[in-house]
């Protein structure tokens, strides 16, 4: 918000106040105007000494920075005015802008930081026009002279070009390669139309000698060369902290690219975590923060270094990390957080981001799968101990199994040492702590599972490939190669022209979709399920097949190459997908998670009764339209439920209600109706079930069922108004024998269904349906996908808990 202040020599200057921190944002801000593209640099800067001896002002400043074009203040055009060499000041490590560039631009501010309140800072624009001392355009498309020279763009390429280039090189792209698509690219447009388009030979071969000249090892001691490495990268550090008598080694490292998908990506969706990467290789593993992009492929948002015995202090570094994010973007909140380890500070977590937190299976998977293939060769029994394995994690996620499980497959399968060997001594002492976690926290899908699984083969592919292995034991080797040569390859991920690159391509380089998105391009037609096999034809040489064991579990075997490695292919999760289609498997672990949170929201609402009412309603919409789906595609394989409910067994009233639509050949979702005024009850017109209702309704008066049907007084007013309107009941008995002759059609939407009070069925048939006293239409809520489901179930909750 600019206010405008009396300034010097009479003069209106521009005013307002920002965030400190984002200062150099506005500076790039005022640099990238459209009608005048420019650079600002730091013409003059003062700081406040740290000790002094008099007493601070009120209105004193920390700093002073004057901000000036670089196309001024100097004037180097035939007849302009240039100010006097200064030659006792010393000689500027980045000059302030170059001098065949100076054209007596007067477009400055000013930036101070007030001592009273130093996370602001006030600017001062005490002149905002581009012109020259007579009051003319002195660069830009407004100055006729400029029009032809370079002096029409700005002075220095774009960030996003420096960026571009430095990834190109880091990757091995040789400088002449760069320079042929570049100018290929301003001939197909029709020339130079931006500054970034008058990219030189010279600048790219300057920046590749920059780099080539770079080295990681900056002082012999690792610990020193870290310190001058953070010092000289003070933008992309958001915490660091040394080795001390209380305190351990933490690094976090994020750049400006960084965060900004972390904004984009990370706002109100979701952060996964990649936690123990190089636990066996690197000095100090490093600990990886995920976002999601269109595609649903993982985006490492920032880098966290710290040794392996102080990995659960997240709390140190995780309100940087949000603190980095909320200052850019005040409105940026976190819709969910994923995590891969069970000892992880889900309560830091939970109080940093304020958002739910869910567990991925993804690394228990691969690591059971990866070893599985290596220590047991006999296909069939390997297909058999994975399955026990699915069918374990499945029972303890659902609430019915425990550690006991695992003890039984000790016991079962004695005959192959090698992996139990293995799961023994490594994971048997964790299980404990699995088990404990699966029971209490959402799980993520299958879909995450895959993207960060596919990071973390990518991550080890792009980092780990070095020849001399000892730099592995050298931090500073890796901070280097994090911030620019994996770095680089991650924003070439993304950068729309990498494929006029594609003969320098190798293994590192990730091109495609990923499993997940593949495995949905498989027609349902290639897959074939045969008992506990299924067989699925290879998308690039039709002739030849893939055999899929255990295809519905979550621990499906697959011949082809990828899933030898342990990792989650394509095959597997469209045969999963098919499986559960048909009816042949149950639902995800996700997916029923969700359903059982809904679930208990509707057993266990909360105090107000205002609230209690619409939390009700939701969930009992909800629950019923993801019935109604589900059952309309399974409902010819099985007739029972698709999710049972786990107080079910609890309500006598709601068995009874599902016996008789058992008896009636109606699916169990089609019994309950969703909460709401006017909202169709989907039960089959020709069914006996209906047919009985409809004969015995007497009510007349369209009065809404209350959500509440049990309370004494409901019963009483109800059983009144039967009384009063008998009259109305045989008219509307005489209609019912009429619509009984019209079989086939469907009743139109929005029909409200009278309960005749008097019915022995009436507590019965009433059973699920609640609705407003006030006439308003029911929420209607879509059928979440299996992605969404994790987050939409801890959403809820807390919705609930917070109200």
């Amino acid at each position: 918000m600019w206010s405008m202040v009396e300034g010097w020599k009479d003069s209106m200057d521009r005013l307002a106040l920002i965030p400190y921190s984002r200062v150099n944002d506005f500076v790039r801000g005022e640099s990238n105007n459209k009608d005048c593209p420019t650079r600002f640099h730091v013409e003059a800067r003062r700081r406040r000494p740290p000790t002094m001896n008099c007493k601070p002002k009120v209105d004193g400043i920390l700093e002073y920075i004057l901000y000036w074009c670089s196309f001024g203040p100097d004037d180097y055009r035939k007849g302009g005015d240039v100010r006097p060499s200064r030659p006792f000041s010393e000689k500027r490590k980045t000059p302030a802008g170059r001098p065949n560039t100076k054209r007596g631009c007067a477009c400055h501010f000013i930036v101070k930081r007030l001592i009273a309140e130093p996370s602001v800072a006030l600017v001062i624009y005490n002149h905002n026009k581009h012109v020259d001392k007579k009051g003319m355009p002195c660069h830009g498309p407004m100055d006729k002279m400029a029009v032809g020279t370079k002096a029409m763009f700005a002075p220095y390429i774009s960030d996003e070009l420096r960026l571009q280039v430095m990834s190109l090189l880091y990757v091995g792209i040789p400088v002449e390669t760069i320079m042929q698509r570049h100018t290929e690219m301003v001939e197909k447009q029709g020339g130079p139309s931006n500054r970034d388009d008058l990219l030189t030979h010279r600048y790219v071969r300057r920046l590749e000698r920059k780099i080539r000249r770079s080295d990681y090892e900056l002082d012999d001691d690792d610990a020193i060369s870290i310190d001058i490495w953070v010092e000289n990268h003070q933008d992309c550090v958001f915490f660091y902290e040394d080795f001390s008598d209380t305190d351990t080694f933490v690094l976090g490292i994020q750049t400006d690219w960084q965060l900004q998908q972390m904004i984009q990506f990370g706002s109100r969706s979701l952060l996964a975590s990649d936690s123990k990467f190089g636990t066996n290789k690197l000095k100090y593993p490093v600990h990886s923060i995920l976002v999601f992009d269109q595609q649903r492929n993982a985006i490492p948002v920032a880098w966290i270094i710290t040794p392996n015995f102080a990995h659960g202090e997240i709390y140190k570094w995780m309100g940087a990390l949000y603190d980095r994010a909320h200052t850019k973007d005040p409105t940026w909140q976190l819709g969910g957080f994923i995590i891969d380890d069970p000892l992880a500070d889900v309560r830091t977590i939970r109080e940093v981001f304020q958002c739910p937190v869910l567990i991925s299976l993804w690394r228990i998977r691969h690591a059971w799968h990866k070893n599985l293939v290596n220590k047991c060769s006999d296909i069939e029994k390997r297909s058999v101990m994975a399955k026990f394995l699915g069918d374990a994690i499945s029972s303890i996620c659902r609430g019915g199994g425990n550690v006991e499980l695992f003890e039984a497959f000790l016991q079962d399968f004695v005959d192959f040492p090698g992996f139990l060997d293995y799961f023994r001594a490594l994971w048997f002492p964790r299980l404990g702590a699995w088990t404990a976690v699966l029971k209490a926290t959402p799980l993520a899908t299958a879909e995450v599972a895959s993207a960060i699984e596919s990071y973390h083969h990518l991550l080890k592919l792009r980092l780990l490939n070095e020849a001399d292995e000892s730099v592995y034991w050298r931090a500073d080797w890796l901070v280097h190669k994090l911030g620019t040569k994996v770095h680089s390859y991650y924003w070439l991920d993304g950068y729309s022209g990498k494929d006029c690159f594609s003969r320098y391509w190798r293994s590192e380089w990730s091109s495609g979709l990923n499993p997940w998105r593949q495995g949905l391009q498989i027609p349902d037609s290639d897959v074939a399920i045969e008992g506990n096999c299924a067989r699925v034809v290879s998308q690039k040489n039709k002739e030849k097949s893939h055999v899929v064991w255990n295809p519905g579990s979550e621990f499906a075997l697959c011949d082809c190459n990828w899933s030898r490695k342990g990792h989650l292919c394509k095959h597997a999760i469209k045969s999963t997908k098919v499986c559960r289609d048909r009816g042949l498997a149950p639902p995800s672990l996700a997916l029923f998670r969700y359903y059982q949170a809904l679930a208990n929201l509707v057993h266990c609402p909360p105090s107000d009764t205002v609230i209690s009412d619409h939390a009700m309603a939701v969930a009992v919409s909800v629950k019923t339209q993801l019935d109604a789906v589900i059952c309309t595609t399974n409902c010819g394989s099985s007739n029972r439920p698709v999710f049972q409910d786990p107080q079910l067994a609890s309500k006598p009233r709601e068995s009874e209600i599902e016996e008789i639509n058992t008896e009636n050949g109606v699916c169990t979702s089609q019994s309950k109706a969703a909460s709401g005024d006017d909202e169709e009850v989907p039960i089959n017109q020709g069914s006996p079930a209906r047919k009985k209702r409809k004969s015995g309704n007497a009510n007349g008066n369209n009065e809404d069922v209350s959500t509440y049907q049990d309370s004494p007084a409901r019963k009483k007013r109800k059983s009144g108004e039967a009384s009063d309107n008998d009259e109305e009941a045989s008219t509307e008995e005489d209609s019912h024998v009429y619509e009984r002759s019209k079989s086939g059609k469907d009743f139109a939407d929005n029909e409200e269904v009278s309960i005749d009070q008097d019915s022995p069925d009436h507590e019965k048939k009433k059973a699920g349906r609640s609705f407003d006293d006030e006439g308003t239409s029911a929420t209607q809520i879509k059928q979440p996908s299996e992605t969404e489901s994790s987050q939409a179930t801890v959403g809820m909750i807390d919705s609930s808990v917070k109200c």
